[in-house]
């Protein structure tokens, strides 16, 4: 059996060479086109293998791009483990969030601009295929870390967990989008000045003031 809902079992059988080249090329061309104008060919061609071996790895373009999405979700996982969630204080704890976040995206551009492409609204087919596991790992993460700033008298206790843990979640996804799409980027410019995205310090600090001022942490 397959380990993706969104690829076939002999997806699993070919080296992970082939599953890299595969992966980084078909997201390459996503980013760049779009989904719609992206051509399942093409991503063959580019990876050097045939469209009927693509179809015998993936049933659909579709699959192809959530099976993409999935893994830049699971990635983005990986990566948050970094953070250390049960160290520190809340403000270190979310310092570590936003520079992991970064680090990530500096890493990872493309993946992050096809998390933007499923955010949209003719996505929405494909956006509900999409399993939540990964949504909701980040979700107990942050639910966690507040949970645990409460019971340690950082955060004051009545606290809407379930909303914090959103509206940080928003944050990281929305700087995110800060630093790879022209769109967001030019508007973080109107609000922040030019070349704001390369100021990463200032994006984490003020991230984690506004967040923690808006929890109640003195800190």
């Amino acid at each position: 059996m397959s380990s993706s809902p969104f690829y076939k079992e002999t997806f699993d059988k070919i080296s992970p060479e082939k599953q890299d080249s595969i992966f980084t090329t078909a997201i390459t061309v996503f980013a760049e086109h779009g989904f719609d104008a992206a051509n399942i060919n093409d991503i063959a061609k580019l990876a050097g293998v045939s469209i009927g071996s693509m179809y015998s790895y993936f049933e659909s373009k579709e699959d192809l791009f959530l099976a993409l999405v999935e893994k830049g979700l699971e990635l983005l996982d990986r990566a948050m483990n970094e953070c250390c969630p049960d160290e520190g204080t809340i403000a270190e704890v979310l310092e570590r969030i936003f520079r992991v976040a970064i680090r990530y995206t500096e890493k990872h551009p493309d993946m992050c601009r096809l998390y933007l492409l499923i955010t949209t609204d003719n996505m929405k087919a494909q956006t509900e295929r999409l399993s939540d596991r990964a949504e909701m790992s980040f979700r107990e993460m942050y639910k966690a870390v507040l949970r645990r700033a409460v019971e340690k008298g950082e955060v004051r206790r009545d606290i809407d967990l379930d909303a914090a843990a959103l509206f940080i979640d928003n944050a990281v996804i929305m700087l995110q989008f800060s630093l790879t799409s022209r769109y967001y980027q030019l508007r973080m410019e109107h609000y922040l000045g030019a070349k704001s995205g390369d100021d990463y310090e200032r994006l984490v600090r003020s991230n984690v003031d506004f967040i923690c001022r808006g929890l109640g942490v003195d800190f």
